[in-house]
């Protein structure tokens, strides 16, 4: 079968669906595969790459003459009708907000497999064309927001003075958001971030970021993987919360977009309380915009010196990278499509994940897709009805419960300082100071490692590493002591070490290893 990569008619569209890397791998699954000349130019890609990659370079009513014919954005009326009936059309179809494409497919004939709409499991991930997208627009909403922005993102110490670094406040932890954070932080921002899931902060810190910590105002999250809506009072204290964190940061950049729609979270007056030179990246733009100010696929300088950035081309903005992933995603799922490798596409519809993404097929509109079911375990069982507990009961439970759990502590920490009372008097002089190194270092140790920064943990292992070494020595130096007692503990000693430190060498090796080009 023949699968055909068209050039892609959208105004201002730089990307393509197929790169000569992945024409190549394409090819190896037994298709033939043809692209519309100049299709690449705009993503760096001319024409005779794609040749020597294996692909044969057509015109435009050939390459969508193919069996297989995928793009980035759908198809224009009058390329629909040069499909031929029985042929599959892989792009992004947004089938939920187009009725009037799925139609329009259906009357044509032809099969229709949505990029836009792979469920979100984790089988699916490698076909995952809008986590593709979100990455690389986060990424890009920091580089828009660095060249708008009059200032440097890292701060700085020179013979001359001093600069501050600038102040990134990101809304949203999930792939555009988290992507903006690792961009901001690498390039020596400062930056804060809040979701309204509670469970993201985690993440958030991992990229170096601080989590806004606002727990009145976060939700908890519905069985559809989006968070539930807002009480009156949690919207309240979000807002009052963004005013605060929009006045402080000199870039804002907003992700929140929910099934196409972008919810207010910036207002007017919040970027009328913004410094002058201030600038708001809004990653919602094409669902309405975050900001109040947005104008889609413009940018606006209020009057008072805010710049307010609205692309809705921000992966396009990136074409060369941007177009390898897309086309790396479509190999994907031509590969869960080719399970023969022979060139032949295969749809089965009891899978899952092909299922969820076929508009139409044979003739038949299948859009909506049915719900997926996430997990395979059995439902939990329904829990026996609790009767309801006075209020004025339950309140003294639970301070009998807490007075009691206070005297259990009282007594542990008692019987802990006898004990060592006795273990310091009838101890030789020498265990006392041995003992109050011990318990300084403790103390040390545990403050020193709570206290350091996710992004510094691979070379805290590495001093840990050596702090082990100085343990594997001093254990060698005690093995040969004629107390089989202290003998004993630094046998122990000796072994946990060399665990600790073969272990180590061993997990920092495989994570260096991840950063290497030719990994």
């Amino acid at each position: 079968m023949k699968i055909g990569a068209p050039r892609e008619t959208r105004p201002g569209e730089r990307l393509v669906a197929a790169t000569p890397t992945t024409v190549a791998q394409l090819v190896a699954l037994g298709y033939d595969v043809a692209v519309e000349s100049g299709a690449g130019s705009e993503a760096s890609f001319d024409d005779a790459s794609y040749v020597a990659a294996g692909a044969s370079v057509v015109g435009h009513d050939e390459v969508w003459a193919s069996d297989i014919v995928t793009c980035v954005n759908p198809p224009a009326d009058d390329d629909i009708a040069r499909l031929r009936s029985g042929a599959t059309i892989v792009s992004m179809m947004a089938p939920a907000a187009r009725p009037d494409l799925v139609q329009a497919f259906w009357h044509q004939g032809v099969n229709a497999l949505a990029l836009d709409a792979v469920p979100r499991i984790s089988r699916a991930q490698a076909l995952d064309v809008l986590s593709t997208m979100s990455n690389v627009a986060g990424y890009r909403a920091v580089i828009e927001a660095a060249e708008a922005y009059g200032g440097m993102f890292a701060g700085q110490v020179t013979a001359a003075g001093k600069t501050a670094p600038a102040k990134v406040f990101v809304i949203g932890g999930g792939v555009a958001g988290l992507a903006a954070i690792g961009a901001a932080v690498s390039l020596g921002a400062q930056v804060r971030a809040f979701d309204v899931r509670p469970e993201a902060g985690e993440q958030i810190e991992s990229m170096g970021a601080e989590f806004v910590q606002a727990q009145a105002a976060q939700q908890e999250v519905s069985s559809d993987g989006y968070a539930q809506a807002m009480t009156d009072e949690q919207e309240r204290l979000t807002a009052v919360m963004y005013a605060q964190e929009s006045a402080w940061a000199d870039i804002v950049i907003t992700t929140a977009l929910v099934r196409g729609s972008a919810p207010r979270t910036i207002t007017a007056d919040m970027v009328a309380a913004m410094r002058p030179g201030s600038v708001v990246v809004d990653l919602a733009a094409s669902g309405g915009g975050n900001c109040e100010l947005t104008v889609p696929g413009s940018v606006v300088v209020t009057d008072d010196g805010v710049t307010i950035i609205g692309w809705t081309d921000l992966a396009s903005r990136l074409p060369k990278h941007t177009s390898q992933l897309l086309g790396t995603n479509i190999v994907n799922l031509m590969k869960l499509l080719t399970p023969g490798k022979d060139g032949q596409i295969v749809l089965d519809m009891d899978d899952v994940v092909q299922r969820g993404m076929t508009v139409t097929l044979g003739g038949e509109v299948l859009w909506p897709p049915p719900p997926v079911q996430v997990s395979a375990a059995a439902p939990a069982p329904v829990a026996a009805a609790v009767s309801a507990v006075d209020p004025v009961v339950a309140a003294r439970l639970a301070a009998e419960a807490a007075r009691r759990q206070s005297q259990r502590r009282l007594a542990t920490y008692g019987l802990g300082a006898v004990l060592l009372g006795l273990a310091v008097a009838f101890s030789p002089p020498a265990f006392v100071g041995f003992f109050t190194v011990f318990v300084l270092a403790v103390f040390v140790g545990y403050y020193v490692i709570s206290n350091v920064s996710h992004s510094l943990h691979t070379p805290l292992m590495a001093q840990t590493n050596a702090i082990s070494g100085i343990i594997l020595v001093g254990a060698l130096l005690q093995i040969g002591s004629d107390d089989w007692w202290v003998t004993s503990l630094a046998l122990v000693a000796a072994t946990v070490a060399s665990i600790n430190i073969f272990g180590g060498f061993l997990v920092a090796y495989r994570m260096i290893t991840m950063f290497r080009k030719d990994a």
